[in-house]
């Protein structure tokens, strides 16, 4: 049976600053969601002496191992917070819901909200569950943005800085900075993730594999080590860039990181490539998900996969088509 809030999906989409975010892991969806919602919370209540969440669905089901107790009680300190876990109630809008509760010094209700954390670090309310916020794009397809184009004669990157405005180039070198810096410091630590699994970072082991790899190899193990240090970094609650999501963090920057070192590209090709990259990601938010508790983590790897694959093939030379 498809879930009552699949038919939620469609309309214009947003910028891709709500798509390419910076925050800290593990998940954009169970920590930077929920720490989203609890902050805007915080700040309609500032008069509240304590506050309770409550956590449903795949929040509470896996909110432990996301860190998402800590995030909420991160974005309410000082102020003491409640955190109740509700395993069996599933909310008909979305699996990420939660409930926030203001209370004053006696415990009473102040006032309380249902929030929904939709995936790649989005919340919505009830009042705004299943559509963009802030639409800047006068397309919702793929079809229609290729149409547009063809008779503008201009491409994809183009067609993102006509409708963010030339600005989005400062926060896309950010974004790009951000992505090179996570890798950088992914690739540089040792030891064992977080969690009780017990797992070994792997990243800088890959990227000495690549090193001293025949070099039809190499370039193969520097890919694995540079998405690993950004995955890994995202386990251990860094800082990351959703691309689209936390839990996908590590595709996109791998594969540009990659061409640009085999290329000699510069960082200005690369961001164009990241423009474009996040119209591909964006389409799949806007139209279907991105979120892993309604399409799986597949769902998200598959989405920067394709982002990657649009990135790669502007920076060799591909056309729009």
């Amino acid at each position: 049976m498809i879930p009552f809030y699949i038919y939620f999906k469609g309309g214009n989409m947003e910028s891709l600053k709500e798509l390419y975010k910076i925050g800290m892991g593990p998940s954009s969806s169970h920590t930077m969601g929920p720490r989203k919602a609890a902050d805007a919370f915080n700040r309609t209540y500032p008069q509240a002496e304590s506050f309770k969440t409550v956590l449903y669905g795949s929040l509470a089901a896996t909110g432990k191992g996301h860190l998402t107790d800590f995030a909420i009680k991160e974005a309410f300190y000082p102020k003491p917070v409640e955190i109740e876990w509700d395993y069996t109630t599933l909310m008909p809008k979305h699996p990420n819901a939660l409930k926030l509760q203001a209370l004053d010094k006696a415990g009473h209700l102040l006032g309380e909200q249902v929030a929904y954390s939709v995936g790649g670090g989005d919340v919505r309310t009830d009042d705004t569950i299943g559509r963009a916020i802030n639409n800047i794009y006068p397309h919702n397809s793929m079809a229609a943005i290729l149409d547009y184009t063809s008779q503008k004669r201009m491409l994809l990157w183009e067609y993102v800085e006509e409708c963010e405005g030339p600005e989005i180039w400062e926060y896309l070198t950010h974004v790009w900075t951000t992505m090179k810096h996570t890798m950088n410091r992914g690739l540089e630590k040792r030891g064992v993730l977080p969690g009780s699994l017990n797992l070994e970072r792997k990243a800088r082991r890959y990227l000495y594999k690549a090193e001293n790899s025949p070099r039809y190899l190499r370039r193969m193990n520097n890919l694995f080590s540079y998405a690993l240090a950004c995955a890994e970094e995202n386990a251990s609650g860094g800082i990351v860039v959703t691309a689209p999501t936390c839990g996908s963090c590590g595709v996109v920057p791998a594969v540009c990181r990659l061409i640009q070192e085999i290329c000699e590209f510069e960082d200005n090709t690369i961001i164009r490539a990241l423009a474009t990259a996040s119209l591909f990601g964006n389409l799949a938010k806007s139209n279907a998900s991105i979120s892993g508790a309604e399409v799986g983590c597949q769902g998200e790897v598959g989405v920067a996969c394709a982002m990657a694959a649009a990135a790669t093939c502007q920076l060799e030379g591909g056309d729009n088509q």
